[in-house]
């Protein structure tokens, strides 16, 4: 194998699972350690840098970083869980000052170009926090009297309150962006006949699907599409449901819908799914907190028909199926041969995907659109064919989650500066990164280095009863200080990295023995396949790339499975020579300008 190029901040970002799991690439192990540490603040800002959103994230993200944790890998098969980190995000926004004064600075002067954002949602509201500072002026259009996008309309109360919402798009839009909510924008043509330098469009993927069944015509009062229904709950245009209540789907809006549904009246609600549990697109914790709130879950349901009489909704009729594979692996939904489940109702939510909707964009103004009628989108550069026209988010790629629209819109926002200020878009910038020695004496680093078995915290929740009560109260409680600082301390320092200088090593099998891991081995070079399995524990995952090392004194190399380190130390601690050095690693991905930077 090839000698690992250490010096590719790629290499380093990739062993720091979290980080590099996180769409927007967000510096996880450093801001935990600075939460351990009680500097609430440092972390804030941190998290604010990248992602924007740490109140509303550290409440409602979808976590692609906790799969990914390395604590998620230890123990007897895996049996640990991985470090609460969106939580932790919280406690960091809970646990804050006020950060006003370390916001960046907007000029006072602007630069002469102006922006349009049409969708006030975390795409747009992220590419006003990068524009902002660098001069820019902008104008932010909803049809939504208030800006949050699907944040505000489709995101519960009860999981994300108003004023944490609040909270933080005031730190973006600071009384600096001229906003037209309240009316819908019908006409792209009409908004780059303003004259705008550029137009960035984040208005998300707001049309949910319907279900065209027998009956569906009938009784169109009582079947209601979900991501709409929650949207006229959170601007109060509906305050309560029926007493009997099915929820057809299995993805998060799903779970957002039935449990409004308990709050607003509904005493038997129930969830259906056409295919197995396993298969459901909902995060496991959304299904826990609606099956904790005692709302059943029916998979293996398909929808045939609505039961009307005498003009009236009465219920639904299921025909019962099973997952068959066949050898390539695709699924079939096969009939099990078992009668029809009939399920009474009052009121149906249809909760079965979601579609992006884009009537109001004229197909002569230079803007191309491909399969499912979707936008033509330069996915590095997030440019559309018109040249003035960007967008990110889900309105670029269909349905995702928030994190992913900020992680997009940082890089759409630095296409807008760019090609406002006349340079090529495609030349992107790269990514800052530092590499420091975490040596403070002989046996002593400057973080905590100890791994031991460690379960994961529960959150705290408010009681059933109080919950159900009111959608507007809080479920989760969130860790309090004392809580985050025992989560923080399961972190195992990730971005904490093992740096080795073959010319140092002296080949005394000192760090191969006391690693407690059995992640080193000195051993001669051969190809990726061989090698991983002739190591002193075999690496397997292929997934996580092994360190090769320059040739040694002996012809061998220095080989490190990056799957089963801990970081730990131990290899720094024992090296006679110093051949092995722990280094903190920082990566931040390159924004619009030095000014929108912390």
């Amino acid at each position: 194998m090839e000698v690992t190029n250490t010096a590719d901040p790629e290499y380093f970002h990739r062993v720091v699972d979290c980080q590099y799991a996180c769409p927007a690439h967000t510096p996880v192990p450093e801001y935990i350690r600075l939460i351990a540490q009680g500097r609430y603040d440092d972390a804030y800002m941190i998290n604010w840098e990248s992602n924007v959103f740490p109140g509303v994230l550290g409440r409602t993200c979808d976590r692609p970083c906790e799969p990914a944790c390395r604590r998620g890998r230890l123990g007897k098969d895996g049996s640990e869980e991985p470090v609460a980190i969106c939580r932790l995000k919280r406690v960091a926004a809970d646990n804050k000052d006020n950060i006003l004064s370390r916001l960046p600075a907007i000029p006072s002067n602007n630069n002469g170009k102006r922006i349009a954002l049409i969708g006030a949602g975390p795409a747009s509201l992220t590419v006003a926090r990068d524009l902002l500072p660098l001069g820019y002026e902008l104008v932010l259009f909803d049809e939504q009297k208030v800006a949050g996008g699907m944040m505000r309309s489709q995101i519960p109360s009860f999981r994300l309150p108003e004023k944490v919402l609040n909270e933080e798009i005031d730190f973006i839009l600071r009384d600096q962006v001229e906003l037209r909510l309240g009316k819908r924008v019908d006409s792209m043509k009409a908004v780059l006949d303003e004259g705008f330098d550029a137009v960035f469009i984040g208005t998300g993927a707001p049309k949910g699907k319907e279900l065209n069944l027998p009956g569906s015509e009938e009784c169109t009062a009582n079947i209601h599409v979900g991501v709409s229904w929650l949207s006229s709950v959170a601007f109060e245009h509906t305050t309560r449901i029926g007493r009997r209540v099915i929820v057809l789907g299995g993805g998060n809006t799903a779970m957002d819908c039935c449990r409004t549904a308990r709050r607003l009246g509904g005493e038997d609600v129930k969830v259906v799914v056409r295919s197995p549990r396993e298969t459901m697109k909902a995060s496991p914790w959304e299904i826990e907190d609606a099956e904790h709130e005692g709302i059943p879950i029916l998979n293996n349901h398909v929808p045939k028909e609505f039961i009307v009489e005498n003009g009236r909704l009465v219920g639904m009729r299921f025909e019962k199926v099973e997952a068959q594979y066949d050898e390539n692996g695709k699924r079939s939904l096969v009939p099990t041969g078992e009668d029809p489940v009939v399920i009474p109702c009052d009121d149906v939510l249809v909760a079965v995907g979601q579609e992006n909707s884009f009537p109001w964009i004229e197909r002569d103004i230079g803007i191309e659109f491909g399969d499912w009628d979707m936008l033509k989108v330069d996915t590095r550069t997030f440019a559309t064919t018109n040249k003035k026209v960007f967008v990110a988010g889900d309105a670029a790629i269909g349905p995702e989650n928030i994190i992913t629209a900020v992680a997009q819109a940082h890089q759409a926002a630095i296409s807008i500066d760019k090609y406002c200020m006349g340079q090529a878009i495609d030349d992107r910038p790269a990514p800052g990164h530092t590499l420091i020695s975490q040596k403070m004496g002989v046996h002593e680093w400057s973080y905590s280095s100890s791994v031991a078995d460690d379960p994961r915290h529960v959150v705290p929740l408010i009681a059933t009863d109080k919950a159900l009560a009111d959608r507007k109260v809080e479920v989760e409680l969130g860790f309090d200080r004392q809580l985050g600082l025992e989560e923080a301390e399961r972190c195992l320092n990730c971005d904490v990295q093992t740096v080795f200088e073959a010319k140092r090593c002296i080949e005394c099998d000192a760090c191969v023995d006391i690693c407690p891991t059995d992640c080193l081995t000195m051993i001669g070079n051969s190809e990726e396949g061989q090698l991983r399995e002739n190591l002193t524990f075999p690496a397997r995952n292929v997934e996580q790339p092994l360190f090769i090392s320059d040739d040694l004194a002996t012809g061998r190399v220095m080989v490190k499975d990056e799957n089963v380190c801990l970081h730990c130390g131990l290899c720094a601690e024992r090296c006679p020579t110093g051949a092995w050095d722990m280094q903190k690693f920082l990566y931040r991905v390159t924004q619009a300008g030095k000014a929108c930077q912390l």
